[in-house]
């Protein structure tokens, strides 16, 4: 009774001497049974006397074959193809030292026959490797049949896909997991494996049977096991299974697996960023690392959520120096040590790390004379939309000074590019951040004019504009994650609002190409996809954690939030767009400005950072950019206004 709990409880394990002993023991049942078989048609009292004798030669064989192939080693009650294979394996192996030494024992003084006749080791072979695999394949059997009786405490789980990846992940969760677990169906897509059986367990197909199987079954879980399946085909399972409160997971590439084996850990959680994410983005690769290599390239803002992407990125085509800046100590910190990490070989050759501040003219120069950047990636700025609302001297000293010295340097220095990260609330700004960011949009594209018109444009200057990417700091999706871990409730500012999400990666990619491809003075739009209302987003976010909304969370309404507006804008009413030859990424066309009376007005608007007026400054800021009309903001009474004292008529100077 101990021995049989021993061998079907899934806790315990049977001492490996004991396995080695019972092994040995099936052998020499083996042997005497292909005795007995040899001489029971012609029995010979001589030739079986000696048969018997060499038992102890043939059990030692035995012994040191089953221990050098590890069979005692090996967890019954998980027996699998590999494991009958290494049996033989033994067996074969015991067989050949049993005829060799055989061949050598009829030279033996006073032996006038053989030990073991040639027919008795075949007998032999043939009985041990039945004995031992079938021995294995009954404790298997048993241990599922156990297992079985006590399947209404499990939880239901189920696999899709039918290969060797979901056979691998069912065993995998039968036998790693510290959850009561079972997977009671396979889905599949691929019409051979449909309607057949995989290890006693169904398999249906994935299109048409999801919902029905998964009611029938009571499935809680459902594991995504195919990991090159397409993206658009991930996100409709990994809806249709939200609306059924099934939580999904998924598991790497085979390529990420450990060691080449899966571990149960690995088996993650969907993320919300599973149900946003696009297809990748096919780059111009060569092009890029044409344009990269044995370039000094400066990515401002290095430390930050785009920053640090645009270095991972740039990593790979292994400029002559990168460097990376930010003003952020502990964020330069972090990007130093993944680096170190990931890319050894970069912070000894080819890679700096720059505490710094765009905004400080004589250290930005001292950068520049150190290194002479070619190309530049600008992604420094203030993009939090309420907090810029409050502070629009912070606004204005970052994301217009620090781009305008930046931008300056840049044509002084003879720099090649000059690729500004903008944004989409750019776009008929209702904020004080969209609007610091359209200045500096403005800034650089009159700039980039006025150099083609006055000595030849040196420098390129490329604007890209996207919207929300998820995961960076300070967005909705880490908020919601957060609030989600403490029990809620979840805050949406209003039950319309909506907003364009992209990747990280996939912005920064575009990034890229948008620069590469670049003649200077474009402004480049990012295909954004859909936008996304923000409610729904936070109900699968629910979800996707396992809880209940309304039972377990809430979801409480806040209000817009000063300078936000509940529909986000790509383009400029008065602006349309051209393609390129990137199916993601068009060219906006848009106004042309005098430089010389850009730059008189935002020289203005610098020196109003000294004076600290918040109405005062957006009330300049307003001048500059007709189109900014504030939102739920206290800056909406300056809309009225025409001008303010002292103020040129800004609207009509700035249009040629």
């Amino acid at each position: 009774m101990n021995l049989l709990r021993l061998l079907f409880n899934k806790s315990s394990q049977v001492p490996r001497w004991f396995i080695l002993l019972f092994d040995i023991g099936l052998c020499a049942v083996a042997y005497l049974l292909a005795v007995l078989t040899r001489y029971s048609l012609s029995f010979e009292l001589g030739q079986f006397n000696i048969a018997l004798t060499a038992i102890p030669i043939f059990l030692l064989v035995k012994g040191v074959t089953i221990s050098y192939f590890r069979l005692h080693s090996f967890v019954i009650r998980h027996t699998s193809v590999q494991d009958g294979l290494r049996i033989f394996y033994a067996m074969a192996t015991a067989f050949l030292f049993l005829f060799i030494i055989d061949s050598f024992f009829v030279y033996f003084p006073n032996s006038k026959d053989h030990l073991f006749p040639i027919s008795i080791l075949l007998l032999d072979f043939t009985f041990s490797t039945f004995f031992l695999a079938a021995f294995r394949v009954f404790i298997k059997l048993m241990f599922i049949r156990i297992s079985s009786a006590s399947s209404e405490k499990k939880e239901n789980f189920a696999v899709y896909g039918a290969g060797t990846s979901g056979l691998t992940i069912k065993r995998k969760l039968e036998q790693e997991s510290k959850e009561a677990i079972k997977v009671v169906a396979f889905f599949d897509e691929n019409e051979n494996h449909q309607q057949k059986i995989l290890e006693g367990i169904s398999i249906f197909n994935g299109n048409l049977d999801l919902e029905s199987v998964i009611h029938r079954l009571k499935i809680k879980q459902l594991i995504i096991a195919d990991s090159d399946i397409k993206l658009s085909k991930k996100q409709d399972i990994i809806e249709r299974c939200l609306n059924l409160n099934v939580i999904v997971r998924t598991v790497p590439p085979v390529e990420k697996w450990i060691n080449g084996e899966l571990s149960f850990n690995q088996m993650k959680h969907v993320k919300i960023e599973d149900l946003i994410e696009r297809d990748v983005i096919s780059l111009n690769k060569e092009s890029i690392g044409q344009q990269v290599n044995n370039k000094v390239v400066l990515v401002t803002g290095a430390g930050g959520s785009i920053g640090s992407e645009m270095v991972r990125q740039l990593l790979q085509f292994k400029p002559k120096k990168l460097l990376c800046l930010d003003c952020s100590e502990i964020k330069l910190y972090e990007l130093d040590a993944e680096i170190r990490d990931s890319h050894p070989q970069a912070m000894n050759t080819f890679t700096e790390i720059i505490v710094a501040d765009v905004t400080n003219a004589p250290r930005m120069q001292r950068v520049f004379d150190a290194f002479h950047p070619e190309i530049i990636y600008h992604a420094a700025a203030y993009k939090h939309v309420p907090l810029m609302e409050e502070n629009p001297g912070e606004a204005i000293r970052v994301n217009v000074s620090g781009t305008r010295i930046l931008a300056d340097l840049a044509v002084k220095e003879n720099v090649e590019r000059f690729v500004m990260v903008s944004t989409d609330k750019a776009v008929n700004p209702t904020n004080v951040m969209g609007a610091s960011k359209r200045i500096a949009e403005i800034y650089v594209q009159s700039l980039f004019e006025h150099q083609a018109k006055t000595h030849g444009a040196k420098t390129k200057f490329i604007t890209t504009r996207f919207g929300n990417v998820l995961g960076s700091s300070g967005s909705v999706i880490p908020k919601f994650r957060k609030q989600i871990e403490e029990g809620g409730p979840i805050t949406v500012t209003h039950p319309d609002i909506t907003r364009y999400f992209m990747t990280i990666p996939e912005a920064c990619q575009l990034v890229l190409e948008a620069g590469n491809m670049g003649n200077g003075g474009e402004i480049f739009i990012f295909d954004m996809g859909k936008s996304t209302k923000i409610v729904d987003l936070a109900k699968k976010m629910v979800k996707l954690s396992g809880l209940t909304l309304g039972k377990d969370i809430q979801i409480v309404y806040s209000g817009l939030r000063p300078g936000e507006k509940i529909f986000e804008e790509l383009l400029n009413d008065e602006e349309n767009t051209l393609p390129t030859h990137h199916e993601k990424i068009m060219i906006g066309k848009v106004r042309q400005y005098n430089f010389s009376v850009v730059k008189s007005s935002i020289d203005e608007l610098i020196q109003l950072y000294n004076v600290q007026d918040n109405m005062v400054i957006v009330g300049k800021m307003k001048n500059i950019v007709p189109e900014f009309k504030s939102k739920n903001s206290i800056f909406e009474s300056l809309d009225n206004d025409v001008k303010l004292p002292n103020d040129t008529d800004l609207q009509r100077l700035l249009m040629q």
